[in-house]
């Protein structure tokens, strides 16, 4: 067996030419992987589009109908950040559906990595910040809501604080919020989830490490989840356009085999997307990406 990846081509749709938000880059993530044999064709799983009524189980109706018809206020569209397109709204539930498939993979096999997701910017009746649904919310109700799963926990280490993720399970016992990002960056505003950790901008490999050991351990411990739903999100990385923090390929490498191997090693299964990572080197920025898949296959060689 190996490990499970998810990939859809819908997830690529035309952005405006000098668009800062890197869309090609997951297209070519899983061209990457296949090219270093760290996936082959047979490995890689190709979600469904949800139907709409999971959708729902976080976004309200007014909200997601706007949306997907094209008629949201610009005010509203700006938020996003990304211009509307029918594409978009394919590519958006694509998404969503991807880590939906991987969060059910993960339960089967210990560990399944999306090649998308990590949008946690999104709230029940808006978007923000790239983010428009909130696929870790949204996978987290579905397998509550299919019997799949009773208590998750929301593993967030993307740079930027899960805002949308911490409203939408602020006053909920069976979803555990954990944020460790930097303090002072987007969003402004913070919401409160179950943990944060706010770091000191500049933080490197071994700090962000230890600081991480220190946590992850007792959460595990205290919380005893049924799945953990991972946002790997690489804009930790110093050469990040948007990150504030200083760790290198290595320490990100180091990062996703200590999460990994921890939460393993601890019999709980992990479901992995991708989050945030934003850069001009195009090239760079896919391969901080693909360490981890790479680390999710050295975790995943020790349990088959």
């Amino acid at each position: 067996m190996n490990l499970p990846i998810v990939y859809h081509p819908d997830y690529v749709t035309p952005l405006p030419a000098g668009h800062r938000f890197p869309m090609s880059k997951f297209g070519k993530l899983c061209e990457l992987l296949l090219a270093d044999n760290i996936a082959t064709p047979e490995q890689i799983y190709t979600p469904n589009t949800p139907p709409t009524e999971w959708i729902q189980l976080i976004h309200t109706p007014d909200y997601i109908q706007a949306y997907c018809n094209g008629t949201l206020d610009p005010k509203a569209q700006r938020r996003i950040g990304l211009p509307w397109s029918p594409g978009l709204v394919k590519r958006t539930c694509t998404a969503v559906g991807g880590t939906i498939l991987t969060a059910q993979l993960a339960l089967t096999h210990g560990i399944a990595c999306n090649t998308a997701g990590g949008t946690h910017h999104a709230f029940p009746s808006y978007g923000s910040g790239f983010c428009i649904f909130n696929d870790l919310a949204i996978a987290t109700r579905v397998l509550q809501t299919l019997g799949l799963v009773k208590k998750i926990l929301i593993l967030d280490l993307d740079v930027h604080q899960g805002d949308g993720t911490a409203f939408i399970f602020q006053n909920d016992p069976t979803v555990f919020t954990f944020s460790m990002h930097c303090e002072v960056n987007f969003p402004a505003t913070k919401q409160k989830s179950d943990l944060d950790i706010p770091l000191p901008m500049g933080m490197d490999d071994d700090a962000y490490l230890q600081t991480l050991a220190h946590y992850l351990p007792d959460i595990l411990s205290e919380v005893q989840p049924d799945l953990i739903l991972y946002d790997a999100g690489v804009d930790t990385h110093a050469c990040d356009r948007f990150g504030k923090l200083a760790l290198t390929d290595t320490g990100i490498y180091r990062r996703e085999m200590q999460v990994l191997s921890t939460c393993i090693a601890s019999g709980y299964p992990v479901a992995s997307v991708i989050g945030g990572g934003y850069g001009d080197n195009l090239n760079t920025l896919i391969y901080r990406h693909s360490l981890l898949h790479r680390a999710a296959n050295d975790v995943y060689r020790h349990l088959v």
